[in-house]
């Protein structure tokens, strides 16, 4: 929003603005909520505290599809509109969409009291949908069992034994209750990450960070199992050499999790200075640039197997006669993630007609306070 002079909106002192747009030892740069969409915009090239929030997570989305986009160029590998590529696929989408959500929420959140609110719950049910398009990608390229028997990508399910795990209590839940589990998890996290912005405020952060340590114990099972058991490709293949630096890049995947958790609760460096790291370097920057990287890890571990599949066509985990899993369908990927987020927008609509019956009413009010206050032009 413009001053009368033709000159932008000074940015603020957490003195100036709504206790609650107020960030923990975050004293300056802050816009007030009444700017309009242009001036929103805008803004993403002007040093505001949320500047580097935006740009941390807008940039990674071309340095992720760029990553992403490799797989279809390797020498045996399907069409990319393949049923074998359906959760890669997937996996993409909620990475992109987590990715836009929360730069767009940084961005966009000064519009208003009630959509800084939208904004986040968008942002938290973008969270949980990734988790689950992970799942999928974990459940068809890592899962225990998982294999194509052609490199066109469709899998053999005329076997008629009983699938053979190393582990066999892992059995029902792998075949039964994995993705299942995974989607009322991403629905548990959303529910109580959309509850701490009305309630639960002082510990937001804590709660907002344990909460989805559960889709990730939830999700990385497949993962865990591998880690527990010897591989499924002979230590004579290709394969097996191709999958070799999946723990590599899983333990990766975990150490930057749990940095950017440590960011997130602790709230440094600008516990340490407050005012100092408003602009740059303050605590969630760095827990986009950890989120991402560990995001950037996962792709790496999903792509390994993938490439070991691709180099295993044949690929019967022992005894030989036993199939792999069904080969992933429009229903059990895209179906999921659709009724998925159909169940996560309705979520958000209900949280974000609350923000609106609780800050509705003080939009106008506080945009006839603010103007009074900083609108005049000398």
């Amino acid at each position: 929003m413009l001053l009368n002079c033709g000159q932008p909106l000074p940015l603020l002192r957490h003195t100036d603005v709504p206790p609650r747009v107020i960030e923990n030892f975050i004293l300056t740069g802050y816009r007030f909520p009444n700017y309009s969409l242009r001036d929103c915009l805008l803004s993403a090239f002007r040093p505001t505290n949320e500047t580097g929030n935006f740009w941390t997570h807008f940039l990674p989305v071309f340095v992720f599809s760029y990553y992403f986009v490799e797989v279809f160029g390797w020498e045996g590998a399907p069409h990319g509109d393949d049923p074998f590529f359906y959760p890669l696929w997937n996996y993409f989408i909620g990475v992109f969409c987590l990715l836009m959500a929360s730069s767009m929420a940084h961005l966009l959140n000064s519009m208003s009291l009630v959509v800084r609110e939208v904004c986040f719950f968008v942002d938290y049910g973008t969270i949980s949908a990734y988790t689950v398009g992970s799942s999928l990608a974990y459940y068809y390229y890592i899962h225990p069992r998982a294999g194509i028997v052609d490199t066109g990508g469709h899998n053999s399910s005329d076997s008629k034994h009983e699938p053979f795990y190393a582990i066999p209590e892992f059995s029902v839940f792998f075949e039964t209750f994995y993705i299942p589990s995974a989607c009322v998890v991403a629905i548990i996290c959303v529910l109580s990450c959309c509850n701490t912005r009305q309630r639960w405020r002082r510990h937001r952060y804590v709660i907002r960070t344990l909460v989805f340590l559960l889709p990730f114990l939830i999700s990385s099972t497949p993962v865990f199992y591998r880690l527990l058991t010897r591989s499924p490709y002979s230590t004579t293949s290709s394969a097996f050499a191709a999958s070799t630096s999946m723990p590599c890049f899983f333990y990766r995947h975990c150490l930057w999790l749990l940095v950017s958790a440590v960011f997130n609760i602790s709230k440094f460096p600008e516990r340490l200075a407050p005012g100092r790291f408003d602009i740059w370097g303050h605590s969630h920057q760095w827990f986009h640039c950890c989120t991402f990287l560990s995001i950037l890890d996962e792709l790496h571990m999903i792509k390994v197997e993938v490439r070991a599949i691709l180099l295993s066509p044949n690929l019967l985990l022992p005894p030989a006669t036993l199939a792999p899993i069904p080969g992933p369908t429009v229903t059990s990927t895209y179906g999921v993630m659709f009724l998925l987020q159909t169940t996560i927008i309705s979520i958000i609509v209900w949280f974000s007609w609350q923000a609106n019956c609780i800050y509705g009413p003080q939009r106008d009010q506080l945009a006839k306070e603010h103007l009074k206050k900083h609108f005049k032009c000398h």
